[in-house]
């Protein structure tokens, strides 16, 4: 065993993570007898699986020092509060185009970087102009249903839609490489056909497709579960497919500690900000949640008073008044953390995280300014891209882009 991986015990969550199933299946899948403790796995009952081999066999490490050989540059559209067009500019990349319909995000984007930003609908861009200049285009367009009526599947079928967008920039500036980002939802929207529909226009429009992948943030220096759908087309004339590679994963799991104290990921402990409130009732329930736990540790009383109708119906709604762990990485972070679906509390205080816990969760630098009122700085972390995930992809491309330039 390579001696980066130091830890001897990981949490039941973490490997449950791991093994992309529940806590309680991953006790019964490991048969773990003597090899755990309260909460916690052995490392000797895990070393075997492949996906803890691949953090200890990674090449996480080489692959950091991955630089530029020239100046590559770069257009993001959707680029919402920068958290993808961070991660590209550590990797090497120089943007020379960002975009975005929503003006807070636009604002914050100017406020942090001395970028072109273009505060528009991107139905009135034009991205002829950049044709031949462009390395890597990139966005995380919407995820929209389609017009199938005409049954051919292809450009012409997504017209009205934001991935229309995203295909015809693709078409005027005819970059190197394009990264479309998305939720994993995206594999079975519509069955499967709206992914279906994406990669046959990928292909239109003259790139081979690499094969779509789910990246886990948790796996890429984020202490966070977020997990992104990478569509990656490389130019066919550039004959590169088989070149690109994935990001290897970082050689542990980042957790809410690692997120919001001083240690490996931060130099200081999280600075203080503003964030939002909890009414006095709810707080006092979610007072008796202990740290990791959610509705079903309260007292059936209040499961009863807290879910109402909603303590009858099925699914695990394991979001609802949950309180995060130290020992684990966040949940992924929604638009709104005190919402009652989706609560993110505070492991130890019990208030929802604050815009700087959030901003640090998704790993963006504690100098990133957000601008507009205080649920729209909440609702631009929320949807954006977690900045270490982006540059560990933008390392992949750049690593690409050494090869075939």
């Amino acid at each position: 065993m390579k001696k980066n991986i130091i830890q001897e015990f990981y949490s039941e969550a973490n490997v449950a993570d791991m093994l992309g199933v529940s806590k309680k299946n991953a006790s019964k899948y490991l048969n773990l007898g003597t090899k755990s403790k309260k909460g916690f796995v052995h490392v000797s009952a895990i070393e075997n699986l492949d996906k803890f081999q691949s953090l200890v066999n990674t090449n996480w490490d080489k692959e950091f020092k991955t630089t530029p050989s020239k100046n590559y540059k770069s257009i993001e559209i959707f680029a919402g509060a920068g958290g993808l067009a961070i991660g590209l500019d550590k990797a090497g990349f120089e943007s020379i185009l960002l975009n975005d319909f929503d003006k807070d995000s636009c604002d914050t984007l100017s406020r942090n970087r001395n970028w072109h930003v273009e505060h528009d609908d991107v139905t009135n861009l034009s991205f002829k102009k950049y044709k031949g200049e462009v390395d890597l285009l990139s966005g995380g367009f919407p995820c929209q249903a389609f017009s199938y009526a005409g049954n051919k599947r292809g450009f012409e079928d997504t017209r009205g839609t934001l991935f229309f967008e995203f295909a015809r920039a693709a078409k005027e500036c005819k970059p190197k490489i394009l990264v479309g980002e998305n939720v994993r939802g995206l594999l079975s929207h519509e069955k499967g056909q709206t992914l279906e529909t994406i990669c046959n226009v990928i292909e239109e429009l003259g790139y081979d497709l690499v094969d779509p992948r789910v990246l886990k943030a948790m796996f890429y220096q984020v202490p966070q579960k977020r997990e992104r759908l990478f569509l990656v087309g490389i130019r066919k004339d550039l004959k590169a497919k088989e070149l690109f590679k994935y990001p290897d994963p970082y050689h542990r799991i980042m957790t809410m500690r690692d997120a919001l104290k001083k240690g490996e990921l931060y130099a200081t402990n999280v600075p203080k900000s503003h964030g939002a409130k909890y009414p006095e009732h709810k707080r006092k329930i979610l007072e008796l949640v202990p740290q990791g736990g959610y509705w079903r540790d309260l007292p059936d009383k209040y499961q009863r008073e807290y879910m109402g109708q909603s303590y009858h119906l099925g699914g695990g709604k394991t979001g609802m008044a949950r309180r995060l762990s130290w020992n684990d990485p966040s949940l992924t972070l929604t638009c709104a953390p005190a919402q009652k679906q989706t609560e993110r509390c505070h492991p130890d205080q019990t208030r929802p995280l604050t815009v700087r816990e959030y901003a640090r969760i998704q790993t963006f630098p504690d100098n990133w300014e957000f601008q507009g009122s205080m649920s729209s700085q909440y609702k631009q972390i929320g949807n954006a891209v977690p900045v270490n995930l982006g540059f560990a992809m933008g390392r992949s491309l750049i690593r690409l882009l050494n090869e075939i330039s």
